[in-house]
Parts: structure tokens; C-alpha cells; sequence
């Protein structure tokens, strides 16, 4: 056989390590995803081992995480070959493992439109798009002061509560994910209190460019609006990114009223029914990545 169709003995796919890790992540960059700049800390504390890097005669090529949430959810995320590594077969050598990885759990994956063909004949299901809006967003704050006063750092609420409250937007709980996010250096976590419960919430992370606002989560628009504002006032002048899904017409509006524009979108799937998420409550995704 040739090269381009006798992967078994020159192909490998191994666990990754944390030095794996950050090339995946810049790998993710090269191809325009804009990661966060402690992505790979946060990832990798979720599950350990759910990230896989392909080896093509002991150089790494390729990349994809199948992280485990529990015993009955999973996501697909950094699915990627370098480019003059494609066309090999390769690609699909990492999917099998990922997915044989996660075994019988729901698996869901954000996916380039393009390739949703190839996720449907694996099974997988369109629930809905996610589109990314960005741009500077311009705060004013005299009118958004109040707005901000009122929220609270949510690195000092007891952080059962965030969990709590985080676990009506995912299918599954994530304690070990979110506690890394919310406290990853560099990052702003706002909370919205009210009747002595958490109503909503929300991270800013930087990223390689500008920053990114997710999860943004909250009982309505308007608390939303205040987390979003606030959140987005820490960093003037530079560019803000936030993931929407299309089913929620207030956080598309949330977004277009700050001036940001869409500047592409993903298709959110599953192998099994989509999960029952309340979405007009989910204004910001996490992560493409993790979910």
C-alpha cells in the first residue's frame, strides 16, 4: 500500500500530554478559533483523559478532545488535522478514538457548517446553530453604573451555588471544568443575586485576540444586559466575542444593540436527542471546545 492509504503502522493516536495540550490549542489558533490564553489548563483539568493527539511517524499532526462529562454526556471539540497532513485518512483515525472514547454517552460537538454532512453520517443530529457576534462594544457608563453595583463577584459566592445554577444550562454537572474557569488568571466572573439565589452569570477570558464573554447565563434579558455590560466595560477598546444560540432572538438582539456583528456560526449536534436547556435563558455559550 501506499502513503496515502497505509496509516496502521505509520498513525498513532495516544493520550495527550500537557506539552500536547498547548500545541493543540495553537493549532486551534492557526485555524481562527481565537482560544483563550489559559484554554489549555482548563481543558485539560476537565477530563485528562479525553484529549488525543495523532502522531504521523512520531511527529503530531492532529488533535481532538472527547471529554467526559460523568457517565452519560460527552462533547467533541478540537478536532483538527494540520493541513498538509489532510486527505490521509487521518482525521478519521482520530474521530473513531474520540468517539469510541466516549462510548455510549449523548455526545455533542459545535461543528463548521461545512462538515455537518460527515457529523450526520456519524449520527450525530442538528439541535441548532451558534453564531459568534464581535466587535468593540461600547459601554455607557452613566447609564450602566447602577446596572454594574448591583452584581457580585462570583469567585466569593459559595461556589456550590454557581455549580448549581450552571447545571440548568448542561447537560451535565462540571464542577472540575467550571471552578478552573471561573478562576483562570486574568478572567472577570459576575454574578447576579436576587432573592437570595444566584439569577445569572457570567466570564470574560482573554483570549489570543481581544476577549470573550461565556458562559453568559441569566433569567431574562435585562439581567443579561447588566452582566453583559459590566462584563464588557473591563476591557474598553478592545474586541469582545460572544457565542449565541440562534433560538434565543433576545441574546442575538443583546449583541447586534452592542454593535457587534456575526462574524460565523457552528452547528450544535448530538447523537441523541438535543438536551432539555432552557435556551432562552442562555445568552453566551462556555465554549465551543467543551461545550
Amino acid at each position: 500500500m501506499d502513503e496515502a492509504t497505509d496509516t496502521t503502522r505509520d498513525f498513532i493516536v495516544r493520550t495527550m500530554t500537557a506539552d500536547d495540550m498547548e500545541l493543540a490549542i495553537e493549532w486551534a489558533a492557526k485555524e481562527g478559533w481565537n482560544p483563550g490564553i489559559n484554554d489549555a489548563r482548563c481543558f485539560r483539568a476537565t477530563d485528562p483523559d479525553g484529549f488525543f493527539i495523532g502522531e504521523w511517524r512520531g511527529e503530531p499532526v492532529g488533535s481532538i478532545s472527547a471529554v467526559a462529562y460523568g457517565e452519560h454526556f460527552g462533547f467533541i471539540g478540537l478536532y483538527i488535522v494540520k493541513p498538509e497532513f489532510r486527505g490521509k485518512g487521518l482525521g478519521l483515525r482520530l474521530w473513531q478514538h474520540g468517539i469510541a472514547y466516549l462510548g455510549t454517552r449523548n455526545v455533542g460537538l459545535d461543528g463548521v457548517v461545512a462538515q455537518q454532512p460527515n457529523y450526520r453520517k456519524s449520527g450525530f443530529k442538528l439541535a441548532y446553530r451558534n453564531i459568534r457576534f464581535q466587535g468593540i462594544v461600547a459601554v455607557d457608563g452613566t447609564r450602566d453604573a447602577a446596572r454594574v453595583d448591583d452584581l457580585a463577584d462570583a469567585r466569593q459566592l459559595p461556589f456550590g451555588q454557581i455549580a448549581a445554577y450552571d447545571g440548568q444550562f448542561f447537560p451535565a454537572p462540571r464542577e472540575r471544568f467550571l471552578n478552573e474557569w471561573i478562576n483562570q488568571p486574568d478572567a472577570v466572573a459576575l454574578a447576579k443575586v436576587g432573592d437570595g439565589r444566584i439569577r445569572g452569570y457570567g466570564v470574560l477570558r482573554r483570549c489570543r485576540e481581544g476577549r470573550k464573554i461565556g458562559p453568559l447565563f441569566a433569567d431574562d434579558a435585562q439581567i443579561a444586559q447588566a452582566l453583559f455590560t459590566a462584563l464588557a466595560a473591563r476591557c474598553p477598546a478592545e474586541t469582545v466575542a460572544l457565542d449565541v444560540p440562534e433560538l434565543n432572538p433576545a441574546a442575538i438582539a443583546l449583541a447586534e444593540r452592542h454593535g457587534m456583528t456575526s462574524v460565523f456560526e457552528t452547528a450544535r449536534m448530538y447523537t441523541r436527542e438535543a438536551p432539555d436547556i432552557p435556551l432562552a435563558q442562555l445568552f453566551g455559550v462556555t465554549s465551543f471546545e467543551l461545550g
